[in-house]
């Protein structure tokens, strides 16, 4: 009885595996109409502010029991897929491969795209601003380490457009060519990965001794084949190296986050659920800092981080970086972002770009 009513589920299953795929490929069709209208007035294929709009009306149309999350990871790949179609998508992201940047840039991108490992964050910006990469991935900012300064100077004097935000959750996990735990006796990872483990590492391996590498993901290429030696890596790094994940989730604090952004050359449309990047300088007088912020809570905008960084070209003079909620070309932000600029020194327009889901 069992067997007969399974066999009868498998059946209606395959049923609809079969109207599934009838329907992505007239889906993949009409993608590759649309691909020949952009090409025709020359508009990128891959489009955050569309993306992120069918994302959030698949989040209307879905019913269940299907969680959000499981459909718009379904959706990822389908959309990567269809826009392989019209045009193959090159990502530059902070190598090597495997790293954090990596998994992001994917996550973001989906598995249907060319990803370009780039020896650091300035080679990502390099390519793309010469035309040669599509788009690129750096981070920007982590919840324990905080900013990254090198993408924040970088922005400053870049001609590129923030054009996307990613946010990823970082797990850590121990990786080898080993079966077991016990046979380890040497633990290799970038020093902020090795801080971020040292509990469980003195909890599970107290004896072992710790190296340092340039990068996760170069800690799992040292590795490789070595029986008595693991690296802290993604689980990626160990899907990519052919290393056995030993143990998951080990890092200390799991609310360890990096923020990422998708850098390129192209403006965003409004999607009514957007953030806009800025950076500012202020006069040296009493009370300019609080004026310019002024702008912003004369009209409740409501400010999701601001931080100073140093002019390196000027001692002890500093710029503000400003990420606000609503897009540049809002009617009510735009009158805001024109008061701005006759309260400050400097003011340019990071990008305005779709609101991801997460925070720091």
């Amino acid at each position: 009885m069992t067997r007969e009513r399974l066999k009868d589920l498998r059946a209606k299953m395959k049923e609809k595996d079969r109207e599934i795929i009838r329907l992505l490929n007239e889906r993949a069709q009409i993608s590759v109409e649309i691909g020949k209208v952009k090409g025709e007035d020359g508009i990128d294929v891959y489009d955050p502010a569309q993306e992120a709009r069918v994302h959030g009306y698949l989040q209307e149309l879905n019913e269940g029991p299907l969680h959000g999350k499981s459909v718009t990871a379904i959706f990822r790949e389908i959309i990567s897929a269809s826009r392989s179609l019209q045009k193959m998508t090159t990502v530059a992201f902070l190598g090597p491969e495997a790293s954090f940047s990596h998994q992001a840039a994917r996550t973001h991108f989906g598995e249907s795209s060319r990803f370009f490992p780039q020896t650091g964050i300035a080679r990502v910006f390099d390519e793309v601003e010469k035309g040669a990469i599509d788009w690129g991935v750096v981070p920007v900012e982590n919840s324990l380490e905080g900013s990254v300064n090198i993408t924040l100077d970088r922005l400053i004097i870049t001609s590129l457009q923030i054009c996307a935000e990613i946010y990823l959750r970082i797990s850590h996990c121990l990786i080898s060519s080993a079966e077991n735990i016990s046979d380890i006796k040497k633990v290799y990872s970038h020093p902020h990965a090795l801080a971020q483990c040292q509990v469980w590492l003195k909890t599970n391996l107290p004896n072992c001794e710790l190296g340092d590498a340039q990068s996760t993901a170069a800690a799992a290429q040292m590795v490789r084949g070595k029986k008595d030696e693991a690296a802290i890596g993604g689980a990626l790094a160990a899907n990519i190296y052919g290393l056995n994940i030993l143990a998951e989730g080990i890092e200390d604090n799991s609310s360890n986050m990096t923020r990422f952004l998708v850098i390129g050359r192209r403006k965003n449309e409004v999607t009514g659920n957007d953030k806009t990047s800025l950076l500012f300088a202020t006069p040296d007088s009493p009370g300019a800092l609080h004026r310019a912020l002024a702008s912003f809570a004369s009209r409740n905008i409501n400010l999701a981080k601001i931080e100073s960084h140093p002019v390196k070209q000027r001692l002890w003079e500093y710029l503000f970086f400003v990420d606000m909620i609503g897009h540049g070309e809002d009617k009510h932000t735009g009158a805001c972002l024109k008061e701005l600029k006759d309260k400050t020194t400097l003011l340019k327009i990071l990008g305005s770009y779709p609101k991801a889901e997460g925070r720091l």
